[in-house]
C-alpha cells in the first residue's frame, strides 16, 4: 500500500523523473493508448534517447490496481503544480546542459532537466518548502553522474526495467523488490499444464483441497507439539535452576536428606503388645522391666535407680526383634522412633551426624518415648582408620556422646538390634550406653507351636491339622519362616481349588522350603525310579527298627530339587544334646541307602546317589572322635585343627573314622537281610504311591493294604 504520511518509515531515494515516467507510461497502458506512446517515443531526440534513465514501473511501486480515474487523481495530488500541458515531453525538451560541465549543479532536478526554476515548480521543489511527496522520496539536493555509468547503462540496451548498476544502493533494491515474488500458479492454469481430463477437474480440486486441509492440520499439531516441548524444556530448566540455587558451592544434589523424615515423626504402636510376639518367652521377661520403668519411672528413681539407656538385641533374622521393639512401645504407650542404620550413612560429610542429632533433638523433646534403630552393625560398627574414608567415624562418634555424653537423654530408651554383635564398636556395647543385650534365638519346638497356631488364625484351616506336627518337623525355622510357610500352604489349596488348608498342604509347603519344588517334568526311566524307591525304602527301614533313630515322617520318591527322593524324620522334642547310641543310629540310617542297593542289584550295579549320605555319615563320625572324645583309642582328647596334628595322630584318626564307619555299614546290612520282605513291599508301595507318610508307612510295614489310598 502506497502512503503519501510524512512519518512513513523507513524512507525511499527514487528519482522524480522516474516517478513521472512510471506514472504517465502505466496511465498510457490503462487506457490501451499504446500507439500514442510510440509515437511520443519516436519524437524524442536520438540524443535523448542515448541518455534515458530507466524508469520504474507502475509494477515496482506496488499501484498496479489503480484505474485511469485512480491514477489521474493520484498525479494531482503528488504534482499540483505540474498541470496538464506540462508533460513529461516538455520537461524533457530542456537541453541536458549538465552533460556540458564537469560540476554539480546545487539540485538534483537542476542536474536532471538543466533548469532550475519553471514557474510553480520552484515552490515544489525548493529546499526551503519541500513538497510531501520529496520529503517521502527523499529527493536529494546534490548529485552528479560519471562517464562510466553511462557507458554501463548504454551497454546494458535500453531496457527501461532493467535498474542501473551504482544508480540504487543494494539495500534499496532489496526493499524495492520484496514484493516481487514468483507468480502463483492457479488452480485453472496447473490442471490446464497437467493435462487432466475435463471430467477429472472436480475431482483434482476436492482432493488439492482436502490436501491442503491436511497439511494444515499437519502444521498445526507440529506447531502445538513444538510448543509443548518448549514449555516442558523451560520446565525442566527452571526445577534444574532452583536445584542448583538450593545446593551449596552449586554441587548437584544426588540425594536429599529426607531419610530421616521417618524417624522424626513418631509412630504410636497401641496395636502391638507382647500378645503378638510368640516363641521368645525370656526375651519378653526381659524386656517386660523396661515396660515397667516407662510407665512408671518413679517406682525405680525414688529408690535412686536410673532408666537403663540402651537395649541391644541380638539374634538371627527373622527372630522378631523388630517386633520386640514395637511391643515394647506398645506396651508402655510412648512414641515409637524407627531409624534403620543404613539411613544414617551418607556421601556427604557431617550428615549422618547431623540426622543422629535431630533424632535425639526429637525423642528429648517427646520423652519418655523409644528410639529404635535397625541394622545397628552398619551404623555403630568398629572404628578403624581409614585413608579411604577419613570422615566415617563422625556419625558413630555422635552416637557415642547422645547416648552417654554431658547432656543426658533422660526417659529416652534406646533399642537396637543387630545379626552381627560381633562387628558392633565396643565403645557402643559398655554399660552407660547399651545397659542390656538380650538374645532373641532360633523358637524351639514348643515356641514354634505357638507361631504356627497364630498364623494358623489368620487363614480358613481343617480342624484335624496339627500343629505340633509341623512344628516337630520344622527344626532350624525361624518366625518368618513359619510364617512364610503357612502362607505358603494357603496359596497351595488355592491353586487345588481346595475351600481350606490341610495337613497335605502344609506338608507340600515345608517340602518345598526345606528341598525346593516338586520337578515333575523331570523324565525318569523305569529303571532309575526302581533303584530309587528301594534306596529310599533302605533308609525307612533302618529308621524304622533301629532303637535310638527319630521316628519317620515321610518317604517320597519324588524328585525335588537335586534328590530323587528322600526320608524325612521328625524328632520327638528338640535334641539339646546326643548320646552316642543317637549318632551311630544316624550313621546307621545313612548307610542304609547304599545298602539296600548292593542287597537287591548288586555290588556292581550300585549309584552315586549314596554320596550325601556318606558326607553326612563321616562328618558324625570324625566329630565323635575328634570333638565328642567318644573313640577308645585315642581318649577325650579334641582336635580342633587336624593339620596341625602329627603324622601319626592323623592316621590315627582316620582309622578310627574308618571304623566307624565300617561298623554301621555291617549293622545296617544285617539289619536289611533280616527285613527283606518288609523292604519288599515298601520299595513296591513307594513305586505305586511315590509318596507315604508317616502311618501309611506303618501299615504296608505291618503287612497291611492301604485302604485310603
Amino acid at each position: 500500500m502506497f502512503s503519501l504520511s510524512t512519518s512513513l518509515q523507513p524512507q525511499v531515494t527514487v528519482q522524480l523523473s522516474h516517478l513521472i515516467n512510471a506514472l504517465h507510461s502505466l496511465k498510457g497502458s490503462v487506457s490501451s493508448n499504446t500507439s500514442v506512446n510510440h509515437k511520443h517515443r519516436e519524437n524524442i531526440p536520438e540524443q535523448d534517447l542515448n541518455c534515458t534513465e530507466p524508469s520504474l514501473t507502475l509494477r515496482d511501486l506496488g499501484l498496479t490496481d489503480l484505474g485511469v480515474s485512480q491514477l489521474d487523481e493520484l498525479v494531482q495530488k503528488l504534482l499540483p503544480c505540474v498541470t496538464q500541458r506540462e508533460s513529461l515531453s516538455q520537461l524533457r525538451s530542456v537541453p541536458n546542459i549538465w552533460r556540458t560541465s564537469h560540476l554539480s549543479s546545487d539540485s538534483f532536478f537542476h542536474n536532471k532537466h538543466g533548469f532550475s526554476r519553471m514557474g510553480g515548480v520552484t515552490a515544489v521543489f525548493s529546499k526551503q518548502n519541500k513538497s510531501p511527496l520529496q520529503t517521502l522520496l527523499m529527493v536529494p539536493n546534490r548529485g552528479f553522474k560519471t562517464l562510466k555509468s553511462r557507458t554501463r547503462r548504454l551497454q546494458g540496451g535500453l531496457d527501461s526495467t532493467a535498474e542501473p548498476e551504482g544508480y540504487t544502493p543494494s539495500f534499496m533494491k532489496g526493499f524495492l523488490t520484496r514484493d516481487k515474488g514468483p507468480d502463483v500458479e492457479t488452480l485453472d492454469k496447473l490442471l490446464k499444464n497437467k493435462n487432466i481430463p475435463d471430467g477429472q477437474h472436480d475431482a483434482f480440486k476436492t482432493g488439492f483441497a482436502e490436501g491442503f486441509l491436511k497439511a494444515q492440520a499437519l502444521t498445526q499439531r507440529t506447531q502445538e507439539s513444538l510448543r509443548r516441548t518448549r514449555l516442558i524444556l523451560l520446565v525442566l530448566l527452571l526445577v534444574g535452576l532452583y536445584g542448583l540455587s538450593k545446593t551449596p558451592f552449586l554441587s548437584v544434589r544426588f540425594r536429599t536428606t529426607s531419610g530421616l523424615d521417618s524417624a522424626v515423626d513418631p509412630v504410636q504402636m497401641k496395636n502391638v503388645t507382647f500378645e503378638h510376639v510368640k516363641g521368645v518367652e525370656e526375651a519378653k521377661n526381659e524386656l517386660q522391666e523396661v515396660v515397667e520403668f516407662l510407665r512408671n519411672p518413679q517406682k525405680f528413681t525414688v529408690l535412686g535407680g536410673k532408666l537403663p539407656k540402651g537395649i541391644l538385641l541380638v539374634g538371627p533374622p527373622g527372630t522378631g526383634k523388630t517386633l520386640l521393639a514395637r511391643a515394647v512401645a506398645g506396651e508402655a504407650d510412648v512414641p515409637f522412633y524407627y531409624a534403620s542404620g543404613s539411613e544414617f550413612d551418607e556421601m556427604f560429610v557431617g550428615v549422618g551426624a547431623s540426622r543422629i542429632r535431630n533424632l535425639f533433638r526429637e525423642a528429648k523433646a517427646n520423652a519418655p518415648c523409644v528410639i529404635f534403630i535397625d541394622e545397628l552393625d552398619s551404623v555403630g560398627g568398629k572404628r578403624i582408620e581409614s585413608p579411604m574414608h577419613p570422615y566415617s567415624r563422625q556419625t558413630i562418634n555422635q552416637l557415642l556422646a547422645e547416648m552417654d555424653g554431658f547432656k543426658p537423654n533422660e526417659g529416652v530408651i534406646i533399642i537396637g538390634a543387630t545379626n552381627f554383635a560381633e562387628a558392633l564398636d565396643n565403645a557402643l556395647i559398655r554399660p552407660g550406653r547399651f545397659d542390656m543385650q538380650v538374645t532373641v534365638p532360633i523358637p524351639d519346638v514348643k515356641g514354634r507351636t505357638e507361631i504356627l497356631k497364630w498364623y494358623l488364625k489368620k487363614i480358613k484351616v481343617d480342624s484335624a491339622v496339627e500343629a505340633e506336627i509341623i512344628a516337630r518337623g520344622t527344626v532350624g525355622f525361624s518366625g518368618a519362616d513359619l510364617e512364610n510357610l503357612v502362607n505358603q500352604s494357603a496359596l497351595k489349596a488355592a491353586v487345588d481349588g481346595k475351600d481350606m488348608v490341610t495337613m497335605k498342604e502344609l506338608e507340600f509347603a515345608k517340602d518345598k522350603i526345606l528341598m525346593g519344588p516338586e520337578r515333575r517334568s523331570a523324565e525318569i526311566d523305569k529303571k532309575n525310579k526302581e533303584i530309587t524307591a528301594y534306596h529310599e525304602s533302605g533308609h525307612a527301614i533302618i529308621a524304622y527298627y533301629t532303637k535310638d533313630a527319630m521316628p519317620i515322617n515321610k518317604a517320597t520318591i519324588m524328585p525335588r530339587g537335586p534328590t530323587l527322593g528322600h526320608v524325612s524324620m521328625l524328632p520327638e522334642n528338640d535334641r539339646w544334646s546326643e548320646t552316642r547310641a543317637q549318632l551311630l543310629a544316624q550313621m546307621d540310617v545313612s548307610m542304609g541307602g547304599r545298602v539296600a542297593e548292593e542287597l537287591i542289584f548288586g555290588s556292581e550295579n550300585i549309584t552315586t546317589g549314596a554320596s550325601s549320605d556318606f558326607d553326612s555319615a563321616t562328618k558324625i563320625a570324625k566329630m565323635m572322635v575328634t570333638r565328642f572324645g567318644m573313640s577308645e583309642k585315642l581318649g577325650v582328647m579334641t582336635y580342633a585343627d587336624l593339620t596341625k596334628q602329627s603324622p601319626e595322630t592323623q592316621a590315627a584318626i582316620e582309622h578310627e573314622v574308618r571304623i566307624l564307619l565300617r561298623d554301621s555299614y555291617e549293622r545296617a546290612k544285617v539289619l536289611l537281610k533280616s527285613r527283606a520282605k518288609e523292604h519288599k513291599n515298601l520299595a513296591e508301595a513307594l513305586l505305586r504311591y511315590e509318596t507315604l507318610d508317616a502311618k501309611e508307612i506303618q501299615l504296608v510295614l505291618e503287612g497291611k493294604t492301604l485302604e485310603s489310598r
